[in-house]
């Protein structure tokens, strides 16, 4: 008796599929309808349908719009719809599908060893908030400390923002520097960012900054127990900060005095723990500030005020 051939169901493609803006709008309604959750980078199914498809055909972001009516050929719609496929049934962040994120319009490569850069702190540093006028002197800051660096891309930023300074880039993760020098070496910084291993101040000494930037771990125990399952692709330790989320904030604001110059500042983001922030350090005066699509996230506070 002839065994009967087992039927394979695949998902059929629609043959219309023929210009990048098509392959956008199909990617639109894969996404929505498995409702993914965007919180890497994107906030919606439209930007991370274009983030997917242009990264696939190596189309830049600001180059898209001149583009979107031209036509792909079979191999390139093919490897849109295994990245749009990949992104629904692994629920995996984007940018580890293509190993590639964007803040403030730099690129960086990301893959599961660090979590995916989306820092308010990216935005504060190329606004006007560190201007003559601002919180500091961009002119008077000769050294910088990224705390927690993660890829790297806040040192990198803080490098390009501020081109008279050298940066020390911290972070406990062996597997998270591998990526951070990857991305210093891209940007051609070896010479002005320096990659250190260690916990927190550590490997420090007795080294003093015009500025500290960190963007540590703070999300709380019941925020842990809620993640999406995109976020559960990340590293736990760039995440988890305990019960209230400030297991880490904590040591970096005891400690940030004893390593910051008299002029200098501290720039932490810790999400939506304020509340917390302000509980744990009652007689601080924290100025808190705002970025387009944050409130209150992100706090400042110089020598003096930690002092």
């Amino acid at each position: 008796m002839a065994k009967r051939a087992r039927k394979t169901t695949r998902r059929k493609v629609p043959r219309e599929l023929k210009t990048i803006i098509d392959l956008v709008r199909y990617a639109v309604s894969r996404l929505r309808a498995a409702k993914v959750v965007f919180a890497h980078g994107t906030t919606d199914p439209v930007a991370e349908a274009a983030f997917l498809v242009g990264e696939a055909l190596h189309l830049s972001p600001e180059r898209f719009d001149a583009f979107s009516r031209a036509h792909v050929t079979a191999k390139e719609r093919a490897e849109v719809l295994r990245l749009i496929e990949a992104r629904v049934r692994t629920r995996k962040p984007a940018a580890y599908l293509v190993r590639k994120t964007y803040l403030q319009g730099v690129p960086f490569y990301v893959d599961e060893r660090v979590i995916v850069p989306r820092s308010y702190l990216g935005e504060l540093l190329a606004g006007d908030l560190l201007g003559a006028d601002g919180l500091i002197d961009p002119d008077g800051i000769t050294r910088v400390l990224d705390l927690c660096t993660g890829s790297g891309c806040l040192a990198i930023l803080a490098a390009l923002r501020f081109p008279d300074a050298t940066v020390d880039a911290v972070d406990i993760s062996r597997d998270a520097l591998a990526v951070a020098r990857i991305n210093v070496d891209a940007h051609g910084l070896r010479d002005r960012v320096r990659l250190l291993r260690g916990d927190l101040f550590a490997p420090l000494g007795e080294a003093r900054y015009d500025l500290i930037l960190t963007n540590p771990p703070y999300v709380d125990a019941a925020g842990m127990r809620g993640l999406p399952p995109e976020c559960r692709h990340e590293p736990r330790l760039a995440l988890a900060a305990g019960a209230d989320g400030l297991k880490i904030v904590r040591r970096i604001i005891d400690a940030a005095p004893r390593h910051l110059t008299d002029t200098g500042g501290l720039m932490c983001e810790v999400g939506r723990g304020r509340a917390a922030v302000e509980h744990a350090f009652p007689d601080t005066r924290f100025l808190w500030l705002d970025t387009e699509e944050s409130a209150g996230e992100v706090f400042w506070i110089d020598a003096k005020g930690l002092r």
